[in-house]
């Protein structure tokens, strides 16, 4: 009866604590206090030293709850992450979550080395640990501070902080394997196995994401079982993976990226359930991993923390940065902001409980000085996120304000969604109707608690109405800013917003283009007009209905192609653009004039504004 009794404490206590994480989630919002520092601090006072006094020093069902935990939070990362829209930052963003983890742990792991007298794999192993970054931390933060980043930079630090988990832990069991061969592991059965681990995880996280989306588009499950199906699916992928000797966290996050960007049926109720699957995640991890500290110990290793975490933000991120961004053309100031939002988190504190658990000798070290560079990270990058964007140039001026929205899957098809909307005041929709886009059709409509079919419906939309839409599943993400409250100008600021496509002239300069919405135009189409940009893209091969991406929101469609050459072409906007307040940016105040500006901008679009 005893063993029952300390059973059902246990299930007490734990819940209590969860709930007061979620309870300190609504201060940390207030005060925009990092996140993950609540938590641990919650589970360091119900520890063996604080005013809780729960003894906890199993580091094996550490270990089990931290990768579960975080097999479900990367498949969360690569579920949201959407190639369509992130083309431009793509590729910076796998060499930061590649080169740019291990010239970090590189760097970072020799100056331990020569810190703490150890042996170059032992630094190596610290360096590695502390290598990665913490997107659950990053964009919590970017959130409370009611902020939005520009496109390209917002795109590459997910996808970077998504992806460099994988990495990160392909290095530290690597090297902690060397740390218990005392170094004697051959330079060729290294790089073997981190090639083994890189293909087996690729490998099965493509197979089974494409399996998942084959099963979830064919199969009738209950409502309500997609989810747990995917859920289970990612836990079962991370477990046999690892088995085979592959990288588990690289298996779960690819075959995320293939269910999120593939059309799979009931993904808004997936989507869904993963918000709060990743929150509970989180939560308990960061709980156990505060349950896990000993502050009485840890203060042996405050001054070596403290010099450990000032030379990684100061020096080990900032020359991996540099090294990774420069080669694709990003400036000084991007690349300052990007070093200063390389925020760490639980992943680092998980890895450092990996050499105690495969007994490396004098694994305290990387467990307790991992914990001080977490919280230092937290505390000074953490509380200067916010400014450190402001002051840099790269939130943008106006963003998206928040608005409530409800998606609903039909089922029978993936390929569109039925969404809902409330039609707020001084919003895009309602004060310029008419510039909607053609593939958004609206259905329903909840008009003084009356459900109205869309024909039914005279004169519009009005201030009041909850409207349903059927939207194509890939735009709904754009929306947001549509139905969003626009700034207190509003009734302004409409004449100068667009939306939706226009058309635009052949010979309109891509460049012009580009500094007008502040697009980022790829190289090889730069300084071309329209036509030449698709004849250089697709040459003999442009037909109607092509696209040239131009940044992570706008494209250019061929509407008409007369002897391989376009002669008419759409400009489309995904997102609400504010034309008035890009001409304040310094590539509309290159031309001089703004007459000149509305005059080139007429003919770009075709229309007056």
């Amino acid at each position: 009866m005893e063993q029952i009794a300390s059973a059902n404490l246990f299930l007490a206590l734990g819940a209590l604590l969860v709930l007061g994480g979620i309870l300190s989630s609504l201060l940390a919002s207030r005060f925009g206090t990092p996140l993950l520092l609540v938590f641990l601090i919650i589970g360091m006072l119900a520890g063996e030293d604080g005013i809780g006094g729960i003894a906890f020093d199993n580091y094996q069902a550490t270990y089990l709850i931290g990768s579960c935990a975080l097999a479900i939070i990367l498949f969360d990362g690569g579920l949201r992450t959407r190639l369509s829209t992130v083309q431009d930052a793509l590729a910076p963003s796998i060499v930061l979550a590649s080169f740019g983890v291990a010239i970090t742990a590189g760097v970072v792991g020799v100056f331990c080395s020569y810190m703490f007298g150890l042996n170059w794999v032992e630094g190596l192993l610290l360096g590695a640990i502390v290598a990665s970054t913490d997107a659950a931390a990053v964009f919590f933060l970017l959130k409370t501070g009611g902020l939005q980043l520009k496109p390209r930079i917002g795109a590459m630090l997910e996808i970077e902080s998504g992806s460099n988990d994988p990495v990160a832990v392909f290095f530290t069991l690597v090297l902690t394997e060397l740390a218990l061969a005392n170094g004697g592991m051959p330079g060729w059965q290294v790089a073997e196995s981190l090639l083994r681990q890189a293909v087996l995880g690729g490998g099965m996280g493509l197979a089974v994401g494409m399996l998942l989306v084959f099963l979830l588009n064919r199969l009738n499950l209950l409502s309500g079982l997609h989810p747990l199906f995917v859920i289970a699916a990612a836990i079962a992928l991370f477990g046999f993976t690892a088995l085979l000797d592959g990288s588990g966290f690289l298996a779960v996050y690819v075959a995320g990226l293939v269910v999120g960007n593939r059309q799979v049926r009931a993904f808004p109720s997936i989507v869904n359930f993963h918000d709060t699957a990743t929150w509970l995640c989180q939560i308990v991890m960061f709980l156990v991993l505060g349950l896990l500290v000993t502050p009485s110990t840890l203060m042996e290793y405050l001054v070596p923390g403290l010099v450990v975490a000032v030379f990684l933000i100061l020096v080990g991120r900032p020359i991996a940065i540099y090294l990774c961004l420069r080669l694709f053309g990003f400036t000084f100031k991007e690349m300052l902001f990007t070093s200063w939002v390389g925020l760490r988190g639980a992943v680092s504190i998980f890895l450092a409980a990996i050499p105690t658990l495969a007994g490396v000798n004098g694994a305290e070290l990387y467990f307790n000085v991992a914990f001080f560079v977490v919280m230092i990270s937290l505390v000074v990058q953490g509380w200067t996120i916010a400014p450190a964007a402001r002051l840099l140039g790269m939130a943008l001026k106006r963003p998206a304000a928040a608005t409530s929205r409800v998606e609903i899957d039909l089922p029978g098809q993936s390929s569109k969604e039925l969404v809902g909307y409330p039609i707020a005041n001084d919003s895009f929709v309602a004060l310029r109707p008419s510039a909607l886009p053609t593939w958004l059709k609206p259905v329903l409509v909840v008009r003084e608690g009356e459900v109205k079919n869309a024909a039914e419906i005279t004169g519009g939309l009005r201030v009041g109405d909850y409207a349903y839409f059927l939207v194509p599943t890939e735009r709904v993400h754009r929306l947001d800013r549509v139905f969003a409250p626009l700034p207190p100008d509003a009734a302004n600021a409409a004449k100068r917003l667009v939306f939706g496509e226009f058309p635009i002239a052949a010979d309109a300069m891509i460049d012009e283009l580009g500094a007008f919405y502040d697009l980022s135009v790829p190289p090889d189409i730069a300084g071309l007009s329209v036509a030449d940009a698709f004849a250089a893209r697709f040459g003999a091969k442009v037909r109607p209905g092509v696209r040239l991406d131009l940044g992570g929101f706008a494209s250019i469609t061929a509407r008409d192609v007369a002897d391989g050459v376009v002669t008419r072409a759409r400009l489309r906007f995904d997102e609400v653009v504010d034309v008035g307040s890009l001409r304040n940016t310094a590539a509309i105040e290159a031309t001089t004039r703004p007459a000149r500006a509305a005059r080139s901008l007429r003919r770009l679009i075709g229309r007056d504004i």
